[in-house]
Protein backbone atom coordinates (compact mmCIF):
# COMPACT_ATOMS: atom_id res chain seq x y z
CA UNK A 1 0.00 0.00 0.00
CA UNK A 2 1.18 3.52 -0.86
CA UNK A 3 1.64 6.53 1.38
CA UNK A 4 2.18 4.54 4.59
CA UNK A 5 5.33 6.47 5.48
CA UNK A 6 3.61 9.79 4.70
CA UNK A 7 0.61 8.88 6.83
CA UNK A 8 2.86 8.03 9.75
CA UNK A 9 4.87 11.22 9.32
CA UNK A 10 1.85 13.54 9.12
CA UNK A 11 0.15 11.91 12.11
CA UNK A 12 3.28 12.09 14.23
CA UNK A 13 3.71 15.76 13.30
CA UNK A 14 0.27 16.36 14.82
CA UNK A 15 0.78 14.12 17.86
CA UNK A 16 0.69 16.93 20.42
CA UNK A 17 -2.46 18.41 18.88
CA UNK A 18 -4.18 15.00 18.87
CA UNK A 19 -3.37 14.40 22.54
CA UNK A 20 -4.43 17.89 23.60
CA UNK A 21 -7.67 17.45 21.65
CA UNK A 22 -8.23 14.16 23.47
CA UNK A 23 -7.72 15.76 26.86
CA UNK A 24 -9.98 18.68 25.95
CA UNK A 25 -12.96 16.52 25.02
CA UNK A 26 -12.57 14.28 28.08
CA UNK A 27 -12.58 17.40 30.26
CA UNK A 28 -16.05 18.34 28.98
CA UNK A 29 -18.76 16.33 30.78
CA UNK A 30 -21.20 14.67 28.37
CA UNK A 31 -23.24 12.38 30.58
CA UNK A 32 -26.83 11.34 29.90
CA UNK A 33 -26.40 12.22 26.22
CA UNK A 34 -25.83 15.93 26.93
CA UNK A 35 -23.34 16.18 24.08
CA UNK A 36 -23.86 19.79 22.95
CA UNK A 37 -20.73 21.33 24.56
CA UNK A 38 -18.38 18.49 23.63
CA UNK A 39 -19.85 18.54 20.13
CA UNK A 40 -18.98 22.23 19.83
CA UNK A 41 -15.38 21.51 20.82
CA UNK A 42 -15.12 18.72 18.25
CA UNK A 43 -16.64 20.91 15.57
CA UNK A 44 -14.10 23.63 16.31
CA UNK A 45 -11.30 21.12 15.65
CA UNK A 46 -12.88 19.98 12.38
CA UNK A 47 -13.23 23.56 11.20
CA UNK A 48 -9.58 24.17 12.03
CA UNK A 49 -8.68 21.14 9.90
CA UNK A 50 -10.76 22.36 6.96
CA UNK A 51 -13.68 19.94 6.85
CA UNK A 52 -16.13 20.66 4.03
CA UNK A 53 -19.18 20.59 6.32
CA UNK A 54 -19.45 20.79 10.10
CA UNK A 55 -22.74 20.95 12.01
CA UNK A 56 -25.17 19.44 14.48
CA UNK A 57 -27.95 17.24 13.13
CA UNK A 58 -31.56 17.49 14.29
CA UNK A 59 -30.98 15.02 17.10
CA UNK A 60 -27.97 16.97 18.36
CA UNK A 61 -25.20 14.68 17.10
CA UNK A 62 -22.06 16.17 15.55
CA UNK A 63 -21.42 15.68 11.84
CA UNK A 64 -18.28 16.48 9.90
CA UNK A 65 -17.96 15.74 6.17
CA UNK A 66 -15.04 15.62 3.75
CA UNK A 67 -15.55 15.09 0.02
CA UNK A 68 -18.54 14.37 -2.18
CA UNK A 69 -17.60 11.15 -3.96
CA UNK A 70 -19.98 8.29 -4.73
CA UNK A 71 -18.59 5.90 -2.07
CA UNK A 72 -19.64 6.81 1.47
CA UNK A 73 -17.85 5.83 4.68
CA UNK A 74 -19.07 6.81 8.15
CA UNK A 75 -16.67 6.90 11.11
CA UNK A 76 -18.92 6.39 14.14
CA UNK A 77 -17.89 7.43 17.65
CA UNK A 78 -20.33 8.02 20.50
CA UNK A 79 -19.26 11.04 22.52
CA UNK A 80 -21.57 10.69 25.50
CA UNK A 81 -20.53 8.79 28.63
CA UNK A 82 -22.01 7.13 31.66
CA UNK A 83 -22.02 9.08 34.89
CA UNK A 84 -19.24 9.22 37.47
CA UNK A 85 -21.20 8.43 40.62
CA UNK A 86 -19.74 10.30 43.58
CA UNK A 87 -16.78 12.35 42.23
CA UNK A 88 -15.25 12.34 45.72
CA UNK A 89 -14.71 8.59 45.44
CA UNK A 90 -12.40 9.02 42.43
CA UNK A 91 -8.65 9.13 43.12
CA UNK A 92 -8.41 11.94 40.54
CA UNK A 93 -10.76 14.36 38.82
CA UNK A 94 -12.81 12.11 36.48
CA UNK A 95 -12.84 14.72 33.72
CA UNK A 96 -9.45 16.39 33.97
CA UNK A 97 -8.06 12.92 34.56
CA UNK A 98 -4.41 12.02 34.95
CA UNK A 99 -1.64 10.69 32.72
CA UNK A 100 0.34 7.81 34.15
CA UNK A 101 2.62 5.33 32.36
CA UNK A 102 1.53 6.77 29.02
CA UNK A 103 -2.19 6.29 29.69
CA UNK A 104 -4.92 8.89 30.16
CA UNK A 105 -7.27 8.00 33.03
CA UNK A 106 -10.58 9.86 32.69
CA UNK A 107 -14.29 9.29 32.22
CA UNK A 108 -14.90 8.56 28.55
CA UNK A 109 -11.22 8.03 27.72
CA UNK A 110 -11.93 4.45 26.69
CA UNK A 111 -15.69 4.47 26.13
CA UNK A 112 -15.57 6.12 23.67
CA UNK A 113 -13.97 9.52 23.28
CA UNK A 114 -10.63 7.83 22.60
CA UNK A 115 -11.50 7.20 18.97
CA UNK A 116 -12.64 10.75 18.13
CA UNK A 117 -9.20 12.45 17.86
CA UNK A 118 -7.89 9.71 15.59
CA UNK A 119 -10.95 9.80 13.36
CA UNK A 120 -11.03 13.59 13.07
CA UNK A 121 -7.29 13.88 12.36
CA UNK A 122 -7.00 10.65 10.37
CA UNK A 123 -9.60 11.75 7.85
CA UNK A 124 -7.93 15.11 7.37
CA UNK A 125 -4.58 13.37 6.81
CA UNK A 126 -6.16 11.05 4.24
CA UNK A 127 -7.64 14.06 2.43
CA UNK A 128 -4.32 15.92 2.42
CA UNK A 129 -2.59 12.91 0.87
CA UNK A 130 -5.24 12.46 -1.83
CA UNK A 131 -6.51 9.19 -0.37
CA UNK A 132 -10.18 10.17 -0.35
CA UNK A 133 -10.69 10.60 -4.10
CA UNK A 134 -14.07 9.13 -5.00
CA UNK A 135 -15.23 9.13 -1.36
CA UNK A 136 -17.56 11.04 0.87
CA UNK A 137 -16.47 10.45 4.47
CA UNK A 138 -18.29 11.46 7.62
CA UNK A 139 -17.17 11.76 11.19
CA UNK A 140 -20.30 11.05 13.25
CA UNK A 141 -20.00 11.96 16.94
CA UNK A 142 -23.21 10.73 18.45
CA UNK A 143 -25.23 9.84 21.52
CA UNK A 144 -25.43 6.11 22.09
CA UNK A 145 -25.15 5.08 25.72
CA UNK A 146 -28.87 4.92 26.46
CA UNK A 147 -30.17 3.23 23.32
CA UNK A 148 -27.73 1.55 20.93
CA UNK A 149 -28.31 2.36 17.29
CA UNK A 150 -30.83 5.17 17.67
CA UNK A 151 -28.38 7.84 16.46
CA UNK A 152 -27.30 6.00 13.27
CA UNK A 153 -30.94 5.12 12.60
CA UNK A 154 -31.72 8.85 12.60
CA UNK A 155 -28.58 9.50 10.48
CA UNK A 156 -29.97 7.25 7.73
CA UNK A 157 -33.68 8.04 7.97
CA UNK A 158 -33.92 11.65 9.20
CA UNK A 159 -30.75 13.78 8.99
CA UNK A 160 -28.63 13.81 6.86
CA UNK A 161 -30.56 10.92 5.22
CA UNK A 162 -27.40 9.18 4.03
CA UNK A 163 -27.00 5.43 3.72
CA UNK A 164 -23.26 4.69 3.86
CA UNK A 165 -21.54 1.91 1.99
CA UNK A 166 -19.24 1.13 4.93
CA UNK A 167 -19.05 2.01 8.61
CA UNK A 168 -16.14 2.13 11.05
CA UNK A 169 -17.04 1.91 14.75
CA UNK A 170 -14.58 3.44 17.20
CA UNK A 171 -15.51 1.46 20.33
CA UNK A 172 -12.41 0.07 22.12
CA UNK A 173 -10.85 -3.00 20.48
CA UNK A 174 -7.28 -2.94 21.85
CA UNK A 175 -6.28 -1.78 18.36
CA UNK A 176 -7.53 -4.94 16.65
CA UNK A 177 -10.21 -5.24 13.97
CA UNK A 178 -13.54 -6.32 15.46
CA UNK A 179 -16.41 -7.63 13.37
CA UNK A 180 -19.52 -8.10 15.50
CA UNK A 181 -21.08 -8.83 18.87
CA UNK A 182 -24.11 -10.30 20.57
CA UNK A 183 -27.42 -8.46 20.44
CA UNK A 184 -29.98 -7.89 23.14
CA UNK A 185 -33.62 -7.27 23.87
CA UNK A 186 -34.95 -5.47 26.92
CA UNK A 187 -38.18 -6.80 28.38
CA UNK A 188 -40.38 -6.28 31.40
CA UNK A 189 -42.61 -8.80 33.13
CA UNK A 190 -45.46 -7.56 35.28
CA UNK A 191 -47.45 -9.64 37.75
CA UNK A 192 -50.88 -8.33 38.77
CA UNK A 193 -52.25 -9.01 42.25
CA UNK A 194 -54.74 -7.55 44.70
CA UNK A 195 -53.96 -5.21 47.57
CA UNK A 196 -54.89 -5.89 51.18
CA UNK A 197 -53.77 -4.78 54.61
CA UNK A 198 -50.70 -6.70 55.69
CA UNK A 199 -52.50 -7.68 58.91
CA UNK A 200 -55.03 -9.49 56.71
CA UNK A 201 -52.72 -10.29 53.82
CA UNK A 202 -54.60 -13.52 53.04
CA UNK A 203 -57.45 -11.37 51.72
CA UNK A 204 -55.13 -10.01 49.04
CA UNK A 205 -53.14 -11.58 46.21
CA UNK A 206 -49.43 -10.79 46.61
CA UNK A 207 -47.92 -9.91 43.21
CA UNK A 208 -44.38 -10.45 44.51
CA UNK A 209 -45.04 -14.10 45.33
CA UNK A 210 -46.41 -14.72 41.84
CA UNK A 211 -43.09 -13.66 40.34
CA UNK A 212 -40.86 -15.90 42.47
CA UNK A 213 -41.18 -18.95 40.24
CA UNK A 214 -40.61 -16.87 37.11
CA UNK A 215 -37.39 -15.43 38.55
CA UNK A 216 -36.15 -18.91 39.39
CA UNK A 217 -36.93 -20.05 35.83
CA UNK A 218 -34.97 -17.09 34.44
CA UNK A 219 -31.95 -17.99 36.56
CA UNK A 220 -32.16 -21.62 35.41
CA UNK A 221 -32.42 -20.57 31.76
CA UNK A 222 -29.29 -18.45 32.14
CA UNK A 223 -27.46 -21.38 33.75
CA UNK A 224 -28.37 -23.61 30.80
CA UNK A 225 -27.09 -20.92 28.40
CA UNK A 226 -23.72 -20.81 30.17
CA UNK A 227 -23.39 -24.54 29.65
CA UNK A 228 -23.91 -24.45 25.90
CA UNK A 229 -27.62 -23.94 25.22
CA UNK A 230 -28.08 -21.15 22.66
CA UNK A 231 -24.38 -20.61 21.98
CA UNK A 232 -22.38 -19.41 18.97
CA UNK A 233 -18.80 -20.47 18.13
CA UNK A 234 -17.62 -16.86 17.67
CA UNK A 235 -20.02 -14.67 19.65
CA UNK A 236 -20.26 -17.00 22.63
CA UNK A 237 -23.29 -17.93 24.70
CA UNK A 238 -26.52 -16.03 25.12
CA UNK A 239 -27.57 -14.84 28.56
CA UNK A 240 -30.53 -13.52 30.50
CA UNK A 241 -30.55 -11.50 33.72
CA UNK A 242 -32.99 -9.68 35.96
CA UNK A 243 -31.65 -6.12 36.08
CA UNK A 244 -34.29 -4.13 37.98
CA UNK A 245 -37.48 -4.59 39.99
CA UNK A 246 -40.42 -2.39 40.97
CA UNK A 247 -43.24 -3.05 43.43
CA UNK A 248 -46.46 -1.06 43.64
CA UNK A 249 -47.98 -1.06 47.08
CA UNK A 250 -50.30 1.22 49.03
CA UNK A 251 -47.88 1.32 51.97
CA UNK A 252 -45.28 -0.74 53.82
CA UNK A 253 -48.24 -2.32 55.59
CA UNK A 254 -50.03 -3.43 52.43
CA UNK A 255 -49.77 -6.36 50.03
CA UNK A 256 -48.28 -5.25 46.67
CA UNK A 257 -50.84 -5.39 43.87
CA UNK A 258 -48.21 -5.13 41.13
CA UNK A 259 -44.64 -6.37 40.78
CA UNK A 260 -42.45 -5.76 37.74
CA UNK A 261 -39.05 -7.14 36.80
CA UNK A 262 -36.83 -5.96 33.95
CA UNK A 263 -34.73 -8.31 31.85
CA UNK A 264 -31.58 -7.96 29.75
CA UNK A 265 -31.51 -10.86 27.29
CA UNK A 266 -28.26 -11.09 25.29
CA UNK A 267 -28.76 -12.81 21.95
CA UNK A 268 -26.73 -14.67 19.37
CA UNK A 269 -27.29 -14.98 15.63
CA UNK A 270 -30.50 -16.49 14.25
CA UNK A 271 -32.59 -15.60 17.30
CA UNK A 272 -35.69 -13.67 16.32
CA UNK A 273 -37.53 -11.01 18.28
CA UNK A 274 -40.69 -13.10 18.24
CA UNK A 275 -38.81 -16.19 19.39
CA UNK A 276 -37.15 -14.33 22.26
CA UNK A 277 -40.45 -13.00 23.57
CA UNK A 278 -42.09 -16.41 23.20
CA UNK A 279 -39.22 -18.01 25.11
CA UNK A 280 -39.74 -15.71 28.09
CA UNK A 281 -43.50 -16.17 27.99
CA UNK A 282 -42.85 -19.90 28.08
CA UNK A 283 -41.26 -19.52 31.53
CA UNK A 284 -44.66 -18.55 32.95
CA UNK A 285 -47.03 -21.34 33.98
CA UNK A 286 -50.05 -21.70 31.68
CA UNK A 287 -52.52 -20.94 34.44
CA UNK A 288 -50.71 -17.64 35.18
CA UNK A 289 -50.58 -16.30 31.62
CA UNK A 290 -53.49 -13.91 32.23
CA UNK A 291 -51.95 -12.54 35.42
CA UNK A 292 -48.29 -12.17 34.37
CA UNK A 293 -47.58 -10.20 31.21
CA UNK A 294 -44.40 -9.89 29.13
CA UNK A 295 -43.74 -6.65 27.23
CA UNK A 296 -40.95 -5.39 25.02
CA UNK A 297 -39.53 -2.04 26.10
CA UNK A 298 -39.58 1.01 23.85
CA UNK A 299 -37.49 4.19 23.82
CA UNK A 300 -39.01 7.58 23.07
CA UNK A 301 -37.10 9.91 25.39
CA UNK A 302 -36.37 13.28 23.72
CA UNK A 303 -32.74 14.11 23.02
CA UNK A 304 -31.27 17.29 24.51
CA UNK A 305 -32.53 19.18 21.44
CA UNK A 306 -36.08 17.87 21.96
CA UNK A 307 -35.81 15.45 19.03
CA UNK A 308 -37.87 12.26 19.47
CA UNK A 309 -37.22 9.09 17.49
CA UNK A 310 -39.25 6.17 18.92
CA UNK A 311 -37.61 2.74 18.63
CA UNK A 312 -38.11 -0.70 20.11
CA UNK A 313 -35.40 -1.83 22.50
CA UNK A 314 -34.49 -4.78 20.33
CA UNK A 315 -30.90 -4.81 19.14
CA UNK A 316 -29.98 -7.75 16.87
CA UNK A 317 -26.68 -9.60 16.99
CA UNK A 318 -24.38 -9.22 13.99
CA UNK A 319 -21.18 -10.76 12.68
CA UNK A 320 -19.22 -9.94 9.54
CA UNK A 321 -17.63 -12.92 7.80
CA UNK A 322 -13.86 -12.92 8.17
CA UNK A 323 -13.63 -13.06 4.36
CA UNK A 324 -15.79 -9.96 3.83
CA UNK A 325 -13.95 -7.30 1.77
CA UNK A 326 -14.34 -4.67 4.50
CA UNK A 327 -12.92 -6.99 7.16
CA UNK A 328 -10.03 -7.86 4.88
CA UNK A 329 -9.43 -4.18 4.13
CA UNK A 330 -9.24 -3.46 7.84
CA UNK A 331 -6.69 -6.20 8.29
CA UNK A 332 -4.65 -4.98 5.29
CA UNK A 333 -4.48 -1.48 6.73
CA UNK A 334 -3.42 -2.81 10.10
CA UNK A 335 -0.68 -5.02 8.70
CA UNK A 336 0.57 -2.34 6.28
CA UNK A 337 1.00 0.09 9.16
CA UNK A 338 2.36 -2.13 11.90
CA UNK A 339 3.56 -5.26 10.17
CA UNK A 340 2.22 -7.97 12.44
CA UNK A 341 -1.18 -9.56 11.76
CA UNK A 342 -3.60 -9.48 14.68
CA UNK A 343 -6.48 -11.89 15.32
CA UNK A 344 -9.95 -10.62 14.56
CA UNK A 345 -12.22 -10.03 17.52
CA UNK A 346 -15.74 -9.25 18.67
CA UNK A 347 -17.01 -7.02 21.47
CA UNK A 348 -18.52 -8.35 24.67
CA UNK A 349 -20.77 -5.33 24.95
CA UNK A 350 -23.13 -3.75 22.44
CA UNK A 351 -22.40 -0.94 19.94
CA UNK A 352 -24.12 1.07 17.23
CA UNK A 353 -23.38 -1.91 15.01
CA UNK A 354 -26.77 -3.25 16.10
CA UNK A 355 -28.26 -0.73 13.69
CA UNK A 356 -25.57 -0.40 11.01
CA UNK A 357 -25.02 -4.11 10.41
CA UNK A 358 -27.76 -5.72 12.50
CA UNK A 359 -30.83 -3.82 11.27
CA UNK A 360 -29.72 -1.93 8.15
CA UNK A 361 -27.37 -4.59 6.76
CA UNK A 362 -24.57 -2.06 6.16
CA UNK A 363 -21.07 -3.60 6.37
CA UNK A 364 -19.31 -2.47 9.54
CA UNK A 365 -16.09 -3.13 11.40
CA UNK A 366 -14.49 -1.58 14.45
CA UNK A 367 -11.10 -0.44 15.63
CA UNK A 368 -10.39 1.76 18.59
CA UNK A 369 -7.85 2.34 21.34
CA UNK A 370 -8.45 0.97 24.82
CA UNK A 371 -9.83 -2.17 26.44
CA UNK A 372 -13.60 -2.40 26.89
CA UNK A 373 -13.13 -4.11 30.26
CA UNK A 374 -12.16 -0.74 31.78
CA UNK A 375 -15.28 1.00 30.43
CA UNK A 376 -17.70 2.42 33.01
CA UNK A 377 -15.15 1.94 35.81
CA UNK A 378 -13.06 4.40 37.83
CA UNK A 379 -10.07 2.67 36.22
CA UNK A 380 -11.17 3.72 32.73
CA UNK A 381 -8.12 4.63 30.68
CA UNK A 382 -6.58 4.56 27.23
CA UNK A 383 -2.95 4.43 26.02
CA UNK A 384 -2.16 7.79 24.43
CA UNK A 385 0.20 6.14 21.93
CA UNK A 386 -2.78 4.15 20.67
CA UNK A 387 -4.98 7.26 20.47
CA UNK A 388 -2.39 8.65 18.04
CA UNK A 389 -1.75 5.35 16.22
CA UNK A 390 -5.47 4.95 15.60
CA UNK A 391 -5.32 8.08 13.42
CA UNK A 392 -2.91 6.25 11.12
CA UNK A 393 -5.32 3.34 10.65
CA UNK A 394 -8.33 5.61 10.12
CA UNK A 395 -6.35 7.49 7.46
CA UNK A 396 -5.18 4.30 5.78
CA UNK A 397 -8.48 2.42 5.62
CA UNK A 398 -10.11 4.15 2.60
CA UNK A 399 -7.24 3.21 0.27
CA UNK A 400 -7.28 -0.34 1.70
CA UNK A 401 -10.99 -0.56 0.79
CA UNK A 402 -10.31 0.77 -2.70
CA UNK A 403 -7.80 -1.99 -3.50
Amino acid sequence: MKHIAEIRQKVQQQRDDIIQFMRDICAIPSMESQIGPVGERIQAEMRKLGYDEVRFDKMGNTIGRIGDGPKVIVYDSHIDTVGVGDPNEWPWDPFVGKVENGCLYARGACDEKGSTPGMVYGLSVARDLGLLDGYTVYYFGNMEEWCDGIAPNAFVEVDPKVRPDFVVIGEPTKMRVYRGHKGRIELKITAAGRSAHAASHYLGDNAVYKMLTVIMEIRELDRRMRFGYCSHPVLGHASIAVTNVEARTASLNAVPDRFTIYLDRRTTLDETREGLIAQVKGLIADYMQDEIKVEELHYDTPSYTGFVFPVDKYFPAWLMEDTHPLVQAGQRALEALWGEPQPLGTWDFSTNGVYWAGKAGIPAIGLGPGDEKTAHTMNEHVPLDDVVRAAEWYACLPQAIAR
